[in-house]
């Protein structure tokens, strides 16, 4: 893999995102989850990213429902009376299509992020995740064949 590529070379791209609105609830947000393997939904805003939800601090919320023993009905209640945007991180890094992956790489490795939207004219026409990463280096073949030596007795 060439850390010098674009990052749109391996970015899932907005035809293929799944968002909320800010006033969007939670039961949407864990309608999402439970029918996806995604792990952060974009909140926007007519096509702008103003915050994101992660799986983890989605589980937190639900997690404090149990925490105070809340019944299922209370707490479908609590998901039905919960805006996106109560929850979700506004404060976000940001790549550019055009942003080499080793910029990438480095935000999440300084940052600890674990999905970086990408915009273009602050407009959301992506996001990158480090398992985009992993998974492009991974379907890689090597240019030549691993050797398997064997120990001389």
């Amino acid at each position: 893999m060439n850390v010098f590529a674009p990052i749109s070379s391996l970015m899932t791209d907005h035809k293929h995102l799944v968002t909320v609105s800010p006033e969007d609830n939670l039961a949407k947000v864990k309608e999402i989850f439970d029918t996806h393997k995604f792990h952060h939904i974009p909140v926007v805003n007519f096509r702008q990213i103003v915050g994101i939800i992660s799986k983890i601090d989605f589980e937190h919320f639900l997690g404090g429902a149990s925490l105070y023993g809340e019944n299922q009905g209370t707490n479908n209640e609590r998901l039905a009376n919960t805006h996106a945007k109560e929850i979700m991180t506004a404060h976000l890094g940001k790549v550019e299509p055009d942003d080499r992956i080793n910029v990438a790489l480095e935000i999440f490795t300084l940052n600890r992020f674990h999905a970086l939207p990408v915009v273009k004219d602050d407009e959301l026409v992506g996001i990158i995740t480090p398992f985009d990463i992993l998974k492009k280096l991974s379907d890689e073949k090597p240019a030549q064949p691993h050797m398997v030596y064997e120990a001389e007795n």
